[in-house]
């Protein structure tokens, strides 16, 4: 079916992109690790790499925003899912031998300042991460200025751990990152008990 073979695709460049970034990353590499026809890649996506990447990195960004929600669900409160969420990016890295990163966060790195489609692409992801992390510290009544401000300084911890953690081979950075950030939303609950107020 064509549409399994363009899922193909997609799955496969965004772990080639998690391995080994954009510029690394060949279209027919792309096909052939996707088992697809060369010429499919191009029917599927006219504009050819640049396209493709973009829908890869607004998918991948969907998919990581599904994955933060599975921890919340699974969570009995804030502090605990955000801990998890850390605890999980450790076990990936370690289950993956260091090789799967973030794929936004790779090509962001490699493209911002060249490639304005790309740059684009991965802004509206972080924009979506920050907006999603901003309403759940809202939603635990931090209000929503500090609420963003916490969203922003969890997703820089975690991008930052995971860039440390592939350099050198430990989860010890994505450890020490997650107790940050839980301390941190620990610290802007503790200010909402001592003076409350409109949480929006």
């Amino acid at each position: 079916m064509p549409s399994a073979t363009k899922d193909r695709i997609l799955d496969t460049t965004a772990e080639l992109f998690r391995r080994q970034g954009y510029t690394g990353t060949g279209m027919k590499q792309i096909a052939a690790e996707a088992s697809a026809p060369f010429g499919s890649v191009y029917h599927f996506f006219p504009g050819g790499k640049e396209e493709l990447g973009a829908e890869v990195i607004r998918g991948s960004g969907r998919m990581y925003m599904q994955l933060f929600a599975a921890v919340i669900t699974e969570s009995d409160d804030v502090l605990n899912a955000v801990h998890g969420f850390f605890a999980g990016a450790g076990e990936t890295l370690r289950e993956t031998d260091y090789a799967d990163a973030c794929p936004i966060a790779t090509v962001a790195l490699e493209v911002a300042s060249t490639n304005e489609t790309l740059r684009l692409a991965t802004a509206d992801v972080f924009e979506e991460w920050i907006a999603g992390a901003t309403q759940y510290f809202a939603y635990a009544g931090i209000p929503r200025p500090r609420a963003r401000e916490l969203a922003l300084a969890m997703l820089s911890l975690l991008e930052g751990a995971f860039i440390f953690s592939r350099a050198l081979r430990t989860t010890e950075p994505m450890a020490v990152a997650g107790s940050a950030a839980v301390e941190a939303v620990a610290g802007a609950l503790r200010e909402v008990e001592s003076d409350p107020g409109p949480a929006a």
